[in-house]
């Protein structure tokens, strides 16, 4: 009987081990565990001495040409002594491997384990350290490219938007406020003025799953899987954004922010209209990820349902709105 076509498939994690093994420098006993499925299948790897991580790429999530254009920009950073997690050639030099996986070939790159823990608590000093070495990246992307997408209006809004009418009605209220804010938030950037130190190569996905922290202050990232270019300020605000909905106190919340901003300024300056773009920033990255889970729908179908759709929105809205009375309060001072 000929084996039925597959869309998606779970790697061996035993099969997994002996593939690095045969390809890679490393000990004898290599133990593999898978970690986490998702947009992308994660593997813990360890050969008693040392530990990694191995990224399995689903199929046509990314082409090869824009996985090398990742590993490029994580050995530029980690050449400029910033803590990253990097890719590990194999004996031939070669950090890309391909495997014949049943839906199709799927590209596995070896990463250097990020030493320390993931902090979703975190103190203002740890806040102050993520703010500070995201400054220091983007302190030498600034003005660079790389060869992938443009992080814009069109692709964060309008794209994510499209997408999401294949699962959900327009007519539904969540669906006309994306709509509505997505139209806002698109005039919005139109109008910036950006400047070209402004500008430049965004992780937008760091916030405490992205990174690990030692001792408060020891802080690496990883998972540049959506790097890209775009305005420097949408990593800022994104992180904002997340540390919004982790603290329920808002006085909590206005310390870790302000502290995060305080490290980040203390290597780049913001401008007024950067700082001022955060909440609309931060709110197109949430709806561009609602569109991620639409196109990965393979992966999202347990959970991407209407109700989660109201609790997303809910939350944009929950963003927009704090912001609003904010700077109401601020205007009245």
């Amino acid at each position: 009987m000929p084996t039925f076509p597959a869309i998606a498939s779970i790697l061996s994690a035993t099969a997994l081990a002996e593939f690095i093994k045969s390809r890679y420098r490393l000990g004898e006993n290599v133990d593999c565990k898978l970690f986490r499925t998702g947009v992308n299948h994660t593997y813990f790897i360890s050969d008693n001495e040392t530990k990694f991580v191995a990224r399995v790429y689903c199929l046509h999530w990314r082409t090869k040409s824009e996985i090398q254009e990742e590993l490029e920009l994580l050995l530029f950073l980690k050449d400029n002594n910033l803590a990253v997690s990097y890719p590990i050639p194999d004996e031939e030099g070669n950090f890309i491997q391909e495997i014949n996986a049943p839906e199709g070939v799927r590209y596995v790159v070896l990463f250097t384990f990020a030493e320390g823990k993931k902090m979703r608590f975190m103190s203002n000093e740890s806040c102050f350290a993520v703010g500070s070495l995201m400054a220091k990246i983007h302190t030498i992307t600034a003005g660079k490219k790389i060869n992938r997408v443009h992080y814009n209006s069109d692709v964060l809004l309008h794209q994510a938007y499209h997408h999401m009418t294949s699962f959900f009605s327009e007519d539904l209220e969540e669906m006309q406020y994306l709509k509505e804010i997505g139209d806002q938030i698109s005039s919005s950037f139109k109008e910036a003025d950006w400047s070209e130190d402004q500008q430049g190569i965004v992780h937008l996905d760091i916030w405490y799953d992205n990174l690990s922290v030692n001792n408060e202050n020891e802080i690496t990232i990883f998972d540049f899987d959506n790097c890209g270019n775009g305005a420097l300020i949408l990593d800022v605000a994104y992180f904002c954004k997340q540390l919004f909905f982790i603290e329920s106190d808002k006085k909590e919340y206005e310390l870790k922010v302000q502290s995060f901003l305080d490290g980040y300024q203390k290597t780049r300056n913001l401008s007024n209209q950067e700082i001022k773009l955060i909440p609309e920033a931060g709110a197109s990255i949430f709806m561009f990820y609602l569109g991620v889970q639409a196109q990965r729908f393979d992966w999202s179908n347990i959970f991407f349902t209407e109700n989660y759709l109201k609790m997303f929105v809910g939350r944009i809205k929950n963003w927009m709105d704090y912001h609003k009375t904010k700077y109401k309060l601020l205007l009245k001072k």
